[in-house]
């Protein structure tokens, strides 16, 4: 769900009702936040704070950081240690966090070797500030390098019923047990309105398109996370735990 303004940039048009929708994701059972610096930038994890704060022991927010933004819809990777830390330590101040359970990589910064950037969040991993740490929108063999450099328990790429290019990220982390999760998993809602793509599958399957957040969808960091659909679709194959935890219900604020 968006409760950013347009592009991702800014305040919401109604940032109380941005509070009331994260705080009845809650109440509905959603255990299982994802989020980044740079949607809003910090708006989101603003909001996520001021509606939630403190947070449920059961409750694990996720957030991520290597996209600067300059305005609306621009995305800029942006990967250096100090920039990473920065981002870091600004995350937790804005999320009332001593720790963060889930901080993923949003970008590898191609001008930037990996070992340095992944490098930097294993240090911060050491000092307690963070957790666990996965990367985002990442190809088979960036994955496999990014396990070189740091203990990566998750990805998360663009995967949904209409874009199924990162099915073999999919597949890779599900044999090797890490968490799957993907982003614009229903598009804003494109994909589940009426006579949309789900919709129309859904009538094929005589079954009924799932609302969102879904109680049981999906959970992280470990195996897969997934949105549903109808039986028989593939994205209703898998399913996930977070470790030492219950099955986990997720939603992704932008």
């Amino acid at each position: 769900m968006q409760i950013t303004g347009p592009g991702v940039w800014g305040d919401p048009k109604d940032p109380d009702e941005a509070v009331r929708v994260l705080r009845r994701a809650v109440e509905l059972g959603v255990s299982f936040i994802d989020t980044a610096d740079s949607y809003g930038p910090f708006v989101s994890e603003q909001l996520i704070r001021k509606a939630l704060h403190p947070y449920a022991d059961d409750l694990v927010i996720a957030t991520k950081g290597g996209l600067s933004r300059s305005g609306p819809g621009d995305w800029r990777p942006l990967g250096r240690p100090e920039y990473l830390r920065q981002q870091t330590e600004l995350s937790l101040r804005h999320l009332g966090l001593e720790r963060i359970d889930l901080y993923q990589l949003h970008r590898i910064d191609p001008q930037v070797p990996l070992a340095d950037q992944l490098g930097e969040l294993v240090l911060l991993q050491q000092e307690g500030k963070i957790r666990h740490i996965g990367v985002s929108q990442v190809s088979v063999e960036q994955l496999k390098e990014a396990r070189t450099h740091a203990e990566i328990v998750s990805v998360q790429n663009l995967y949904n019923l209409a874009d199924r290019s990162a099915e073999d990220v999919l597949d890779y982390a599900e044999a090797e047990g890490l968490g799957f999760i993907p982003w614009f998993p229903i598009a804003t809602g494109e994909l589940a309105r009426p006579g949309g793509p789900l919709d129309t599958f859904a009538k094929q399957h005589g079954a009924t398109p799932p609302s969102w957040p879904s109680p049981g969808c999906c959970a992280a960091p470990r195996r897969c996370c997934r949105s549903r659909a109808p039986p028989a679709s593939p994205m209703s194959r898998r399913t996930s735990r977070r470790p030492g935890s219950r099955s986990a219900t997720r939603s992704s604020t932008r």
